[in-house]
């Protein structure tokens, strides 16, 4: 019996200990196994302590417009291409104006009529008004001529008008550029058939550009317009100042968050519209000490209603970390908790990331 107990005891250590050893080699071999995840990191870091993050949006030049037409009709010809300068007066679209051509037509040949009654009238006019001086005409024929005179003359001012109606018609035929620029967008092709109102062609004047910016509500109370900004560029990596020139006072119909326009001062960087921006406002407060921690929305993992991130720990290994989140702005999301200023997290990886994964930074 005493025997009998002994061998079981071994037998369970035995077992135990080749189980120990099975785990702690899986173990390992989950640590070691597969080569490190190439990922590519960024520091945390706060905004300045005398800015606030307002909002953000797309960039678009002062001096735009889109251009489009009154009459219906096919385009005749489309002369210009996206990309090509242009400069004011130059035609942009011409649509097919027969009709019109006809109307000019009789209203040249109503006023070449209605010069001729006026002249005619005018000589009449002065040779009684001579007569009536020299007691050769009567006050009433004087009078019937005065009228004739009168009504030859508003028949030709009235001629005039029409070929005015007719020529402003026309501004809508021949679509001409405001101003000089390049043409960011054509909405047409030659043989389509252009109606009143729908968008034809695009004109932008470069030099001059403002960010268009939504704003939540928890942030509007502290802008003013004509403060000062930093308006960050994503695609050039550079930061351009400027300063508010509109706020909008309802945030009614955009969704519960409030227009904000921010005029850019000159720069060398090659901005274009529609390049996406962030903006920040300085504050008058100079012992203002909130910061604001961002990261983009792009590196943060989701689970369910968990939101976290990788960050970097020893030994290059990734480690998951769940956070608090605030406001979203454009592609950048606030931290509550979870972060702090001059951790390193991981922004994108070229593979599978886990807790604990080996990576290398590139």
């Amino acid at each position: 019996m005493k025997n009998t107990t002994i061998y079981r005891n071994a037998l369970i250590a035995l077992t135990l200990g080749i189980t120990l050893a099975s785990c702690g080699s899986d173990k390992e071999q989950k640590k070691d196994s597969g080569p490190a995840v190439p990922v590519t990191v960024a520091e945390v870091e706060t905004g300045d302590s005398n800015t606030i993050l307002a909002g953000s949006g797309q960039i678009t030049a002062l001096n735009n417009a889109t251009l489009s037409t009154r009459m219906m009709g096919y385009v005749e010809s489309l002369p210009v291409k996206i990309g090509q300068k242009v400069n004011k007066g130059d035609l942009l679209i011409s649509i097919n104006n027969v009709d019109l051509r006809a109307q000019k037509a009789q209203v040249e040949a109503s006023i070449a009529e209605a010069t001729v009654a006026f002249n005619n009238a005018k000589k009449d006019y002065a040779r009684f008004q001579n007569l009536f001086r020299e007691s050769s005409a009567s006050q009433k024929e004087l009078d019937d001529m005065t009228a004739r005179y009168e009504m030859a003359k508003a028949r030709l001012e009235s001629a005039n008008q029409m070929k005015n109606e007719v020529n402003s018609q026309f501004a809508y035929a021949n679509i001409r550029a405001p101003f000089s620029g390049v043409v960011t967008n054509t909405y047409i092709d030659e043989g389509d058939m252009a109606n009143p109102g729908v968008p034809l062609v695009s004109v932008e004047s470069p030099g001059g550009f403002e960010v268009v910016a939504k704003v939540a509500e928890n942030n509007i109370t502290g802008i003013q317009v004509g403060a000062k900004a930093l308006v960050q560029v994503k695609a050039l990596d550079t930061i351009v100042t400027g300063k508010v020139t509109e706020l909008s006072a309802s945030a009614q119909n955009t969704g519960g968050q409030y227009l904000m326009k921010v005029q850019l001062d000159k720069t060398d960087a090659k901005i274009l519209s529609g390049m996406y921006a962030t903006v920040r406002l300085e504050t008058d407060n100079a012992n203002n000490e909130k910061t604001m921690v961002t990261v983009p929305s792009k590196a943060l993992i989701q689970k369910g209603q968990l939101s976290g991130i990788y960050t970097l720990g020893q030994d290059n290994v990734a480690l998951l970390r769940w956070l608090r989140l605030g406001e979203t702005y454009g592609d950048e999301v606030e931290i509550l908790s979870g972060l702090s200023k001059g951790e390193t997290y991981i922004v994108s990886a070229e593979g599978k990331l886990y807790n604990g994964a080996k990576v290398t930074i590139q």
